[in-house]
């Protein structure tokens, strides 16, 4: 087994600190204004509608109804951000790797704050001016949104222990549901703020202040994000970072001493005396040549890690169809328990649809997720990936068989409620936070960003083809609403999701390993033991992530150096580096 790092072995049995819970909330802040962003554009789609839309019947006839945005305008400004989100995950994921995740978190936390303030700002008052305006900054927040998602997890599985790494990173992504709330907290109080202000207008009279309503609603997001933004830049590089990738153990050991109270590596040097008391002498052979060192998607890489990265990406991007095509799904659930458009007014629609998602978070979505972190530790990340996908499958069939014999006329009973939030339960259990966490434990340290971030994107086109491609599929063949081609039906498209989950399932169960209770460093070395059976060599003097021979030699003469080092351990040797190792 390659020598560990003294530093990364105590911070894999490091207790439950303060810290820890301050992380997550740091790093949440960006999956909460993601959600925020996602769930508050329908209600003001509604009222973007009513302000720049006229209703049917009127001179122009441009909207096929009161508060109606057309189809080409919805899905271009939920395309535009997750095709954002996309170059996000790709862009910043890399620069986390190679400039470093404390240095490129705050330049996306701000990009986020700067496009959220920059989607209400608009000082366009026609129709193209404003929706060009909005779809441009949309895509940037979503740049800073798809960048968010790799750093905030390689971040938190840095800094967890290996018995609490998965329940912290599902708490991170946790944050999402409460972004939902939050999203229709606002959109709630800002519109029967303005409802009143008005003296509650008629159905189709719009007031101009409509107009600054749903500015209002976006700009609002910026402000958790603003207010975190001092404490992610005073949080330290993470340890693994600094050691693996930058070389520098001492500067890690001092980092994180500084952040984490109790940090035992005396106890971690007791571990290694006990144990190579107990191990045979070792063999004094000379060292095998170092190794050179490989690149992403290099040869070596493809043997050693490309099964993984296509598990993440690939069940990533099968989530993300089913489940954003369920957000969208929405609108056929929460229809036949308000009033139709035409008898409510701007104020009083956008106020219904974030009533309605606020009960689904509320009922399934934030239940959800906290049953993910309380069963990840337990379960195993395998396990419950494909249970949730299994989850979903069953429940978007039972959706599906009797949806135009039964449930198309039937939409207002309970159970039809209840099997919608139950797909959304299923998957925050499951896949949804699971492909979250997964990559953020499975690859090296010099490449854990890049991967999750990859796996991210693969994950938002999945997203980009469950939004745009469910919402015209889902139309009739002979009654497509206005402005939609005819598509297959509601019907067959949710059998469509079903099977899409069960694939996602199969997938899991082929391709997918399972990384609990192990370190970081564990699951790279057991990848790279896999990897060399036959291959006419051993790494045994690369040491975790790709440390080979000298650099180690150089590691140990630097930290013999350290006073905090020394400080924290009664040994004669090394105080940073195991005394024995197998070179």
């Amino acid at each position: 087994m390659a020598p560990r790092i003294r530093v990364l072995a105590a911070l894999d049995q490091a207790r439950t600190q303060y810290y820890h819970f301050k992380a997550i909330v740091i790093a949440g802040m960006g999956l909460f204004t993601d959600s925020y962003d996602l769930f508050c554009i329908s209600p003001v789609m509604k009222i973007f509608g009513r302000v720049y839309y006229a209703p049917s019947g009127s001179v122009d006839g441009s909207g096929s109804g009161p508060g109606v945005t057309p189809p080409a305008v919805v899905s271009a400004t939920v395309g535009v951000a997750l095709l954002g989100a996309v170059a996000g995950n790709v862009v910043f994921g890399a620069l986390g790797d190679r400039v470093g995740r404390r240095r490129v978190y705050g330049a996306c936390l701000l990009l986020m704050v700067c496009s959220s303030v920059g989607s209400g700002l608009s000082v366009c008052r026609t129709r193209r001016c404003a929706l060009a305006s909005l779809c441009f900054f949309r895509f940037l927040l979503g740049v800073g949104v798809g960048g968010d998602y790799p750093l905030s997890a390689t971040i938190m599985s840095e800094f967890a222990n290996r018995r609490t790494r998965g329940a912290f990173i599902a708490a991170v992504f946790s944050m999402q549901g409460f972004g939902i709330l939050v999203s229709s907290a606002v959109t709630m109080a800002v519109a029967a703020a303005f409802d009143h202000y008005t003296g509650y207008p008629a159905p189709l009279d719009t007031p101009e202040c409509a107009d600054l309503a749903w500015r209002i609603i976006l700009m609002a997001g910026a402000v958790p994000a603003a207010l975190t933004y001092y404490w992610r830049m005073s949080m330290p590089e993470t340890a693994r970072y600094t050691a693996l990738v930058e070389r520098d153990v001492v500067k890690a050991t001092n980092d994180i001493g500084r952040v984490l109270a109790d940090l035992d590596l005396a106890a971690v040097a007791e571990e290694e005396v006990a144990a190579a008391a107990l191990s045979p002498p070792p063999v004094t052979t000379p060292p095998p040549p170092p190794r050179p060192s490989y690149g992403l998607f290099s040869r070596r890489f493809v043997r050693q890690h490309g099964r993984d990265l296509f598990a993440c990406a690939a069940a990533w991007f099968l989530l993300d169809i089913p489940y954003y095509s369920s957000t969208l799904f929405q609108s056929q659930i929460y229809r036949p328990w308000f009033p139709p458009a035409a008898k409510v007014n701007a104020f009083q629609e956008a106020f219904n649809v974030a009533k309605f998602q606020a009960v689904i978070a509320v009922a399934s979505t934030i239940p959800g997720y906290f049953a993910a972190m309380l069963l990840i530790e337990r379960a195993g990340r395998r396990r419950l990936q494909m249970a949730g996908f299994l989850l979903m499958a069953v429940f978007l069939f039972a959706l599906a068989g009797p949806y135009n014999g039964y449930w198309r006329d039937h939409a207002k009973t309970a159970g039809y409620i209840v099997l919608y939030s139950l797909t959304f339960f299923s998957a925050n259990l499951g896949p949804n936070t699971t492909t979250f966490i997964l990559p953020a434990e499975l690859f090296p340290a010099r490449f854990r960003s890049t991967c999750h971030g990859l796996s991210g994107a693969a994950g938002k086109l999945g997203a980009l083809v469950g939004s745009i491609g469910f919402l015209w599929a889902s139309q009739q063949k002979d009654g497509a609403a206005a402005g939609h081609l005819p598509g297959i039906g509601m019907m067959y498209a949710l059998f469509v999701l079903g099977g899409i989950c069960l694939l996602g399932l199969a997938l899991t169960y082929a391709f997918t390993p399972e990384t609990m209770t192990r370190s970081l460093e564990e699951n790279e070395s057991s990848v790279q033991a896999q990897s060399q059976v036959g291959d006419g060599g051993s790494d045994a003097g690369n040491g975790s992530d790709g440390l080979r021979f000298h650099e180690l030699n150089v590691l140990m003469e630097a930290a013999t150096k350290s006073p905090v080092s020394m400080a924290s351990s009664h040994l004669s040797m090394s105080p940073i580096l195991p005394h024995r190792m197998s070179l």
